[in-house]
C-alpha cells in the first residue's frame, strides 16, 4: 500500500512539472532591454513595454522587441 501511494505521487509530481507555465513565460520576454552594456538581443525579461521603459529610463539603454518573438510570427501574405 505504501508503494502504491508513494507511486501515485511520484506520478503525480511528474505530471504537475511536465505541465508547467511555459507559454505564460513566453509572454513575459515580449520587449528586451537593449544597449551598450546589454548587447544583443538584451535583458529579454518584460512583458510590456512600459516596464522596459521604466528600467531603461535615465539609461543609455532603449528598449526593443524580442527578436525570438517577433521572428516567432507566421505572417500570410
Amino acid at each position: 500500500m505504501r508503494r502504491t501511494i508513494l507511486t501515485l505521487a511520484s506520478f503525480a509530481t511528474l505530471i504537475a512539472a511536465s505541465v508547467s507555465a511555459v507559454p505564460a513565460q513566453a509572454a513575459n520576454d515580449r520587449y528586451c532591454l537593449q544597449g551598450r552594456h546589454w548587447g544583443y538581443p538584451g535583458n529579454c525579461q518584460f512583458a510590456s513595454y512600459q516596464q522596459c521603459a521604466a528600467t531603461a529610463s535615465g539609461t543609455s539603454a532603449y528598449c526593443g522587441i524580442n527578436p525570438r518573438y517577433a521572428y516567432s510570427q507566421s505572417y500570410h501574405y
